[in-house]
């Protein structure tokens, strides 16, 4: 399972990326308005060094591009003390997966629905997510409609018209909750073949604790194994956050790791 899911990770990035070699590593170049970043070859059983951090470091250097790492923990778990030696931040979040038999549909006081690629519903929605992880947690903030609303209008237009295009293309799936105050939560899954990976999902801090977070995820859920997808994944910014997810049916086996 965790071999299958660190094989998807790496295939993931290249919806958005070239691909290129670096010592043990492959690095993302990006080719769209967000960066990437490198990720040890699955399989390779190798134990990474400092050195082949500064690899990878010098090459983004060359680059003109952000030096960040990511992987999955249980299956390169040298890459985190090197990381650390070479000097840069680490952190790892529990790593969790969902089958078809796992799956526990979860339902809110909210309208849940997969969303268009209209620009002005893609602008909300992330939007929302921007929120969202601007005051993480799970605790209840100050954020709400009107926050959105203002973020909203100052997402940039490059930002929306690539997230559009992915959407149009079947690249990514997001799916928003709405209340009579308009969207309130949003989140995405991004399919590639049988699998996919839930991100960003995020509701507006003054509308948490409704459990919004997770009707939008068990729509995201419902309509990837609607799709052909027979595994979805995850990682949760911390435990908490992870029993969010746990209410829909995922279970942790393993950490994703990542380094800046």
């Amino acid at each position: 399972m965790i071999t299958r899911v660190d094989t998807y990770l790496h295939s993931v990035p290249l919806s958005g990326a070239v691909a290129e070699q670096v010592g043990p590593f492959t690095l993302f170049r990006s080719t769209t308005v967000w960066p990437y970043y490198a990720r040890p070859v699955p399989g390779s059983d190798v134990t990474i060094k400092p050195d082949d951090v500064e690899l990878v470091r010098a090459r983004c250097a060359e680059l003109e591009i952000p030096l960040s790492f990511e992987w999955v923990v249980d299956t390169c778990p040298s890459l985190g003390p090197a990381a650390a030696a070479a000097g840069l931040t680490v952190v790892e979040h529990p790593l969790l997966v969902l089958e078809r038999d796992d799956f526990r549909p979860v339902v809110a006081d909210a309208r849940v629905e997969i969303l268009s690629a209209d620009e002005d519903v893609v602008r909300a929605a992330r939007a929302v997510a921007n929120l969202a992880f601007s005051d993480p947690g799970t605790a209840v903030g100050a954020a709400g409609p009107a926050e959105r609303d203002a973020a909203a209008a100052e997402t940039r237009d490059d930002m929306v018209a690539t997230l559009s295009d992915r959407a149009r293309r079947g690249i990514s799936v997001t799916a928003g909750a709405f209340t009579d105050d308009g969207m309130v939560a949003s989140g995405t899954h991004q399919p590639v073949d049988s699998a996919t990976e839930i991100v960003g999902v995020g509701t507006l801090p003054s509308m948490r604790r409704r459990g919004l977070g997770a009707a939008v995820t068990s729509a995201l859920v419902e309509h990837a194994l609607s799709h052909g997808v027979d595994l979805v994944l995850l990682s949760a910014e911390s435990d908490a956050v992870a029993a969010v997810y746990e209410r829909v049916g995922f279970h942790r086996i393993g950490s994703a790791g990542a380094a800046e």
